[in-house]
């Protein structure tokens, strides 16, 4: 899968707590289990840690809209040495919708959009994300 070769994947982001999760290959997209959700009531088909933010990054963006820009350019920097990962996740998914699971109040500033962003290069396309 490269940017030569686009592929149609569906990518869309969803906030974990949001009922109910929409059908596709659920995917989590934080380091940390999300607070209150019980690991048996979240059917997750990967949670590849390696493809979200390191701790340190996400300790120091912390949320903060104002860092945003900076912590979006060193999370596609992390990002870029886990190719191979994300293209196995792609791969994985076997050409169902991927869904990209998150905890963040913030549906604006957080660590699934930048992975979603990332994602949809590697397959050459970006109809837009939800």
């Amino acid at each position: 899968m490269t940017p030569d070769h686009p592929l149609h994947i569906e990518i869309t982001t969803w906030r974990v707590y949001e009922r109910p999760l929409p059908t596709g290959y659920h995917v989590l997209a934080e380091r940390l289990w999300p607070r209150g959700v019980r690991k048996v009531d979240l059917a997750l088909d990967a949670w590849p840690k390696d493809l979200t933010p390191s701790t340190a990054l996400r300790q120091w963006f912390a949320h903060d809209p104002e860092r945003w820009d900076e912590f979006r350019s060193r999370y596609l920097a992390e990002l870029a040495t886990q190719k191979a990962g994300a293209l196995t996740l792609l791969a994985e998914a076997a050409g169902a919708p991927i869904i990209l699971l998150y905890a963040a109040h913030d549906q604006e500033h957080n660590g699934a959009l930048v992975l979603y962003d990332f994602l949809r290069a590697l397959v050459g396309s970006d109809p837009g994300r939800s």
